[in-house]
C-alpha cells in the first residue's frame, strides 16, 4: 500500500507517523499524483497542533501532512479538463502532500515547466505564491524601496526576489548568520534585533515606502514605524486584528493557477529561485518538518518521494 506521513490527533511530534494509506481517489475539481515532491512549510506543524484556517473544518484522522505537492498526474475527477495522466505539475494539495499519491485542487494546480524540477517546483504553491501575492498587494511602483522581515526563510527570500524582479529596491531584515544568503537575494541585510528601526534607517535613507512582515509581534510593530502610508504594511506573520490595529492587513491569498503559473514562469526565467537548502526521504519526513518546527530554516526544505 502506498505510504504517507500522517497526524492521527493534535499534539506535537509523537502524534505523528508514517503509515499505509489506500490510494486516494479524486473527486469533482481534483487531480491525483503521484507524488515527486512535497514542500514542507510552518503551516504543516501548526495544523498538527490545532490551527484551523477561516471555515475550514475539523480535520478526520489520520491526517496527511503538506499543503503543496509536485508530481505525475494519474488521474483527474469529474469536471476536470485541462489536464491528463502523465502530465508533471504543481500545485495546492486538497488533502495533504507527504505522501506516494496525493490529490491536488485542480484550481490550484499548474503545469510544472519542463526546466524546472520537481523538488524546485514543490515549494512554489505555498512560499513562493504567498510571496507574489504580497508584493502584488502592495502594488509598490518600481524603484521604491521594501522591508521584508524574516527574508531568510522560505516566503521571504521569495519575497525579495519577486519584488526585485519587479524592480524594487529590498531591504532584508534577518539574523546575522544570514547576512550572505540575504545579500545573494539582490537585498541590503539588516540584522535582526532590538533597536529595528534605527538600523534600516541608517542604510534606506529616503525611507521605506513599503513592509513585508513575515515575523509579527514587536518586529511588526516597529516595521510598521517606518511607514508614511500605513496601507502599505502587509503581513503574513501576524493575525488580522494586530496588523489592523497598526493600520496594515494581512496578505490576502489569491490561490489561483494563474499565480502559480506566474511564480513557475519566474523560477524558469531565473528570475526566482527557490533555495532549497535541505532535502529528505518520505521515510524521514519527521526530520524535515522538526527542521521547519525549530524556526531557524534557511529557504526551503523538500521531501523527495518517488523517482
Amino acid at each position: 500500500m502506498p505510504k504517507a506521513y500522517v497526524y492521527t490527533r493534535h499534539g506535537g511530534p509523537e502524534t505523528e507517523a508514517l503509515i499505509d494509506l489506500d490510494r486516494p481517489s479524486p473527486g469533482p475539481g481534483e487531480i491525483l499524483i503521484a507524488v515527486r515532491a512535497a514542500g514542507v512549510n510552518p503551516v504543516d506543524w501548526k495544523l498538527r497542533q490545532g490551527f484551523r484556517r477561516p471555515g475550514e473544518r475539523e480535520p478526520v484522522f489520520p491526517t496527511v501532512f503538506g499543503s503543496e505537492a509536485a508530481g505525475v498526474v494519474q488521474e483527474v475527477g469529474p469536471g476536470v479538463t485541462g489536464f491528463a495522466a502523465g502530465d508533471e505539475v504543481l500545485g495546492s494539495t486538497a488533502h495533504g502532500g507527504y505522501a506516494e499519491y496525493a490529490l491536488l485542487t485542480a484550481a490550484v494546480t499548474a503545469r510544472k515547466p519542463a526546466a524546472l524540477s520537481f523538488r524546485d517546483a514543490a515549494t512554489l504553491p505555498v512560499a513562493a505564491a504567498t510571496a507574489y501575492d504580497g508584493i502584488r498587494q502592495l502594488d509598490l511602483p518600481g524603484g521604491s524601496t521594501l522591508l521584508v522581515t524574516g527574508a531568510g526563510g522560505g516566503v521571504g527570500s521569495a519575497a525579495a526576489q519577486i519584488a526585485r524582479a519587479f524592480g524594487l529596491r529590498v531591504v532584508g531584515v534577518a539574523s546575522e548568520a544570514k547576512k550572505d544568503f540575504v545579500e545573494s537575494l539582490g537585498a541590503v541585510h539588516v540584522p535582526s534585533g532590538p533597536d529595528l528601526v534605527e538600523r534600516v534607517r541608517a542604510v534606506a535613507r529616503d525611507g521605506i515606502d513599503g513592509v513585508y512582515d513575515l515575523v509579527g509581534g514587536p518586529v511588526l510593530a516597529e516595521a510598521a514605524e517606518l511607514l508614511k502610508d500605513r496601507s502599505k504594511l502587509v503581513t503574513a506573520g501576524s493575525p488580522q486584528e494586530a496588523v489592523a490595529a497598526l493600520g496594515g492587513d494581512r496578505v490576502q491569498r489569491a490561490r489561483t493557477a494563474a499565480v502559480l503559473e506566474a511564480v513557475a514562469d519566474l523560477a524558469e526565467r531565473g528570475a526566482l529561485t527557490p533555495h532549497v537548502t535541505r532535502v529528505f526521504p518520505l521515510r524521514e519526513a519527521g526530520a524535515a518538518l522538526r527542521a521547519v518546527e525549530d524556526g531557524h530554516t534557511l529557504g526551503k526544505i523538500v521531501i523527495e518521494v518517488g523517482a
